[in-house]
């Protein structure tokens, strides 16, 4: 794992051992080609360290290589000085300073490839020859040629992993952030699924419970009213069960399914009728010109079903009045008043998420949306929102 720009990714046993067996097999090439170039009968101090001495550094060289990720630059310096007094140490000096150029530090990688070549200059004349060296702009030649083909192949091994680096973090970006929009996507559909269940079965629950609400504080209705009272229980209850079963359809489609017809403008009547029959006094007055936009409409009968349905769980018996009107680039407004409750009754349990769902709906839609009590008595929500002008409609 690469933890940082210099960092070097963890070696395995047998990475660490071909690179120090190829740093081997280099170290005795150029002690092979410096023993060809001996006199013919040579002996003394020198021949004897080539022997014994040389071989004994590199073998140390080889292993302090072991540390030089975690001391790169001790390790590096050391090798390349220790190269000076063994012929057999310059592959691991080669392979110290490759591994110090990956690491992409260019003030340190200079300084040691410098030092690298000045020792492989001193260390020319080490051991005796049987012909004359060559000029010094040979000897300095070689030396150097070898030493910047090696860090151009760490700079080149340190560019592929910064490069391997990158991708892994935009890798992990990537999915860090899908994992956010999968989260956030989550949130959405929870919070569009309690907004179609509350709009789709609360209105019918809440006439439900209005009915048997009246059946049971008017012990004294008649005979008649109380059989069409229940039987309005069993309409809305099964009604309600309907919803119910097709909001889950619509939940358990496959994104290519088609999605049912959605409520309009023109179904208010229709609503407003279902709250009449159930008992609440209500007025429709709709003055609109042209239709909306779907989304706009849908919105406008979300707000009107939340008005009657609030209407009859805290304003029972009382007169309710239903305002729609609006113009393309005037924009449409929605308005649902009660003149109060009538008779104080026990309704049913508040969910609380009804105006907090139209916020949400409204804020989508891009509108305003505002709900206070009426100081004459009463309780007024009204909802203002935009209805575009079509291209080409004027």
């Amino acid at each position: 794992m690469i933890t940082d720009a210099g960092a070097q990714p963890f070696l395995r046993p047998w990475g660490q051992a071909w690179r120090l067996l190829a740093a081997a097999a280099l170290g005795v090439l150029l002690w092979i080609i410096t023993a060809s170039q001996l006199p013919v009968g040579a002996s003394g101090p020198r021949i004897e360290w080539m022997i014994t001495g040389d071989p004994a550094l590199a073998v140390l060289c080889l292993i302090a290589l072991l540390w030089r990720r975690r001391f790169p630059v001790t390790v590096t310096l050391a090798v390349i000085l220790a190269s000076t007094a063994s012929v057999l140490s310059g592959g691991a000096s080669l392979l110290a300073l490759c591994s110090l150029a990956a690491r992409r530090r260019p003030a340190e990688t200079t300084v040691a490839a410098v030092l690298s070549v000045v020792t492989a200059v001193l260390g020319n004349d080490l051991y005796p020859h049987r012909e004359t060296p060559g000029p010094l702009w040979l000897v300095i030649s070689l030396p150097t040629l070898m030493v910047g083909i090696t860090v151009a192949i760490g700079a080149a091994i340190g560019a592929r992993r910064e490069e391997v680096r990158s991708l892994r973090q935009q890798v992990e970006s990537a999915e860090r952030e899908q994992a956010a929009r999968a989260a956030e996507a989550r949130i959405v559909e929870r919070h569009r699924i309690a907004r179609e269940m509350h709009d789709v079965l609360a209105h019918r629950v809440s006439l439900v419970a209005m009915q048997a609400g009246v059946l049971g504080h008017r012990p004294d209705l008649p005979p008649d009213q109380v059989a069409e009272l229940a039987r309005g229980i069993a309409d809305g209850s099964h009604q309600a069960l309907e919803e119910l079963r097709d909001v889950l359809g619509v939940l358990r489609a496959s994104p290519d399914e088609l999605e049912p017809p959605q409520p309009s403008l023109a179904e208010l009547p229709a609503l407003v009728a279902d709250a009449r029959a159930m008992g609440l006094d209500v007025t429709l007055t709709t003055t609109t010109a042209g239709e909306p936009p779907d989304a706009i409409a849908r919105t406008v009968y979300r707000i009107v079903q939340e008005g009657l349905t609030n209407a009859g769980k805290h304003a029972p018996g009382a007169r309710v009045t239903v305002t729609v009107e609006g113009k393309a680039g005037d924009g449409l407004r929605a308005t649902i008043r009660d003149s109060g409750a009538a008779r104080k009754t026990a309704g049913p349990p508040a969910s609380g998420f009804g105006l907090l769902g139209l916020s949400e709906r409204v804020d989508l839609a891009g509108g305003e949306l505002d709900h206070h009590a009426d100081p004459g008595g009463g309780f007024v929500l009204a909802a203002r929102l935009p209805w575009p002008v079509r291209e080409g409609s004027e």
